[in-house]
């Protein structure tokens, strides 16, 4: 495959959102919730004391800017009480009540300026990847783009195009839906693009603001969970299908496996309010299945080595730290402990979806590594499908 990676850009959420004040909004909205009781736990479970999002939290839970009156509007409503009997006193106190009730938030206002953030921060990245490849941007000649929480049309691609600026004959490579494998499986097409033009640069930029699944009014148990999980977070690489000073890591091979028939496990819900995750709790066990299947790809790949083979690091967002545990739990013995330490320690500020394989990597950079470091990117994503790369530090 032979492609080679610049050291990740990553900008993180810039608004500290701590687990106690989740806790302390939810206790407030929703004091009859049957699990309410069980919060503490839950929130410890995850391992998250703080995460960084776009915006802040006050912009996630505030009321829409229209009146409560909505649906019907206040003629229907008037109208149907003024039938019912209602004196014109009565039904002008019971519309001015009824307006008064704080609305929830329309999409257009829970979407507009997280929209606007992923702008921002994928330019953001954007530039620092490039300046860390040492490249401009008229070098760029292919951008691949996923931003999947924020959906918009024109995309991100041309967003970044525009905004960079990139020269009129880039190709233009928007990928939405990829969601939470989007690090991996950029990074995929990426290689096979320059594999293809070794002389080809690619600039990979992953912008989620995932905190606009973020849903005050939904009370059920899933959704405590979501809001606890994610993070927002804009990164950036830069792909060459040449060694350059700058380059950090070499892939060599890609995997790609799908699940059939699990396209309900988890997804977007797009409601009246915005964009709810929907979570299925058989989820995590087909995840799992997609990790086996990549440690048999793993043996299939180096079983004529004719030596012991295993990674120095296993880079992996599998959508939560239980997956994590079976990777440990499953993976063949001889491979030795901590494998997992950078994706774990990226999961302690929060589950930042598409961009988080890339953080991991860049954790991983930040500490150093020797050079021919055998490592091993892995995520999965709604649908179900899976992706991995495979490479080695330069």
């Amino acid at each position: 495959m032979g492609a080679y990676l610049s050291p990740p850009a990553v900008v993180q959420g810039e608004n500290a959102v701590k687990t106690a004040e989740i806790l302390g909004e939810v206790r407030s909205r929703q004091p009859q919730a049957p699990w309410l009781a069980r919060i503490d736990g839950i929130a410890a479970g995850t391992g998250i004391d703080t995460r960084g999002w776009m915006l802040p939290l006050e912009t996630a839970v505030a009321p829409g800017g229209g009146p409560g009156l909505r649906t019907p509007a206040p003629g229907p409503a008037r109208a149907a009480l003024t039938r019912t009997g209602f004196t014109d006193d009565e039904v002008d106190r019971a519309i001015a009540a009824l307006e008064a009730i704080p609305a929830p938030q329309t999409i257009q206002e829970r979407t507009a300026p997280a929209w606007a953030a992923v702008q921002e921060y994928g330019e953001r990245a954007a530039r620092e990847a490039l300046d860390g490849a040492g490249l401009d941007t008229a070098d760029v000649d292919c951008l691949i783009t996923s931003h999947s929480t924020t959906p918009a049309l024109p995309g991100l691609d041309l967003s970044l195009f525009n905004r960079l600026p990139l020269h009129r004959d880039v190709l233009l490579l928007p990928a939405t839906q990829w969601a939470c494998i989007a690090g991996t499986r950029s990074l995929a097409l990426a290689a096979e693009l320059v594999a293809a033009d070794p002389d080809r640069v690619v600039l990979v930029v992953i912008a989620e603001a995932l905190s606009t699944t973020y849903q005050p009014a939904d009370d059920t148990l899933e959704s405590l969970i979501v809001r606890l999980l994610f993070a927002d977070t804009a990164v950036a690489v830069v792909v060459t299908g040449r060694p350059r000073t700058e380059s950090v890591l070499r892939l060599d091979a890609a995997w790609h496996h799908t699940l059939p028939g699990t396209t309900d496990l988890h997804r977007l819900d797009t409601r009246d309010d915005g964009t709810h995750f929907v979570m299925d709790r058989r989820g995590p066990r087909a995840v799992q299945e997609t990790v086996a299947a990549m440690w048999e790809w793993l043996r299939l790949r180096h079983q004529d080595d004719g030596r012991s083979w295993h990674p120095e690091l296993l880079l992996a967002h599998p959508g939560g730290t239980r997956v994590l545990e079976y990777m440990e739990q499953t993976m063949p013995d001889d491979w030795p402990e901590g494998l997992l330490a950078y994706s774990r320690d990226s999961y302690t500020t929060g589950n930042r979806g598409g961009a988080a394989v890339l953080d991991i990597l860049r954790r991983a950079h930040d500490a150093g590594q020797k050079p021919g470091s055998r490592t091993v990117l892995y995520a999965a994503a709604p649908g179900l499908t899976a992706t991995a790369v495979e490479g080695e530090w330069l």
